[in-house]
């Protein structure tokens, strides 16, 4: 008699089940992001005293917020050694999708900041692997999103069934980059003074040709109300910039520019970054900028930071030169 115990912490949903030949005999949960480590160990003694004789161990690998995944990953996995029982991983999305009929759908998992962990499937079967985007861009695939945003999670049958029919996910499925960046090297950033002016206006002309601002408009938007600019530095040479301006509580990205020889240290990372730091201080409702059609550079860098495409505006940087409209909400 094969006796199965599952564990599922990817959402915001706490489960422990124990699945006895194919039929669940015992299963408790919670709704709570933040009680994963704490009603795990009280779920899994009821379940042992039972079902003491588990011989082996199904646990939903993701994807899901770091802190809660870990928690019941890690908690599988030194059962499973303590027993010296085998333990399996199933990608928690094909849990979700395992219950649905639909042709074509979105599964989702909740993944915080207004993003939800996804993948898409086709009869049954998932297309590609597991990612992060905010719902406006997953509603673009116009096809239905089910999970934890409707109230479908990851269900105990489904969890050992995939653990059954194999192979094992070993390793859990962090789709978010880390937060975390390490500084540049070597580099200082300060508020932007009058005096870096000039090795600003020789940067904008280097960087944008004919398209770049005038000295008269640097003087202009650098000392305008409601904005912040920040200079980086190094060896005491200004070699980037960036501005935002608040609008009435939503902000737009003025520049961010960097010179060509120090492009690709993430310097233009830490320069945008500290403009969404400026915008949370100002209360700001979301940030925007714009972004040429083509600037393959740059469009990684503001998805890494949640900047969701929201329109497009046909010759904004000249004749036949298509910008992207691009927003972050901040709330």
């Amino acid at each position: 008699m094969s006796q199965v115990l599952v564990i599922d912490t990817s959402t915001s949903k706490t489960s422990v089940g124990v699945v006895v030949n194919g039929e669940v005999k015992f299963e408790r949960s919670q709704i709570d992001p933040l009680s994963h480590a704490q009603v795990l160990p009280e779920f899994v003694s009821e379940a042992l005293e039972k079902f003491p004789e588990i011989d082996l161990v199904a646990v939903g690998m993701g994807p899901g917020p770091f802190t809660g995944l870990r928690a019941g990953i890690s908690f599988a996995q030194s059962f499973a050694i303590a027993r010296g029982i085998k333990v399996v991983g199933v990608c928690s999305l094909d849990a979700i999708a395992r219950s649905r009929r639909e042709n074509s759908f979105i599964a989702v998992i909740d993944a915080r900041r207004k993003e939800y962990f996804y993948a898409k499937y086709e009869n049954g079967n998932r297309i590609g692997e597991p990612d992060v985007r905010q719902l406006i861009e997953l509603n673009r695939f116009e096809i239905p999103i089910v999970g934890d945003l409707n109230g479908d999670y990851p269900e105990i049958k489904n969890i050992a069934a995939l653990a059954k029919a194999g192979p094992s996910i070993d390793s859990p499925i962090y789709v978010r980059r880390p937060d975390a960046y390490p500084a540049p090297v070597g580099i200082k950033f300060r508020a932007l003074t009058q005096l870096d002016l000039v090795p600003i206006f020789s940067i904008e002309k280097e960087s944008y040709g004919v398209e770049a601002w005038t000295m008269a408009q640097l003087k202009e938007e650098s000392a305008g109300k409601d904005r912040f600019y920040v200079v980086a530095e190094n060896a005491g040479a200004v070699i980037g910039y960036a501005g935002v301006v608040n609008l009435s509580g939503i902000a737009d990205v003025l520049t961010v520019t960097v010179r060509a020889d120090h492009r690709r240290k993430g310097i233009a990372r830490e320069l945008l970054r500290r403009l969404i730091d400026w915008t949370r201080t100002q209360k700001c409702e979301a940030i925007m900028l714009e972004v040429k059609v083509g600037n393959e550079e740059a469009m990684p860098l503001y998805r890494s930071f949640g900047f969701v495409e929201i329109s497009r505006r046909k010759d904004y940087y000249g004749p036949g030169k298509t910008a992207i409209v691009m927003r972050k909400e901040l709330k």
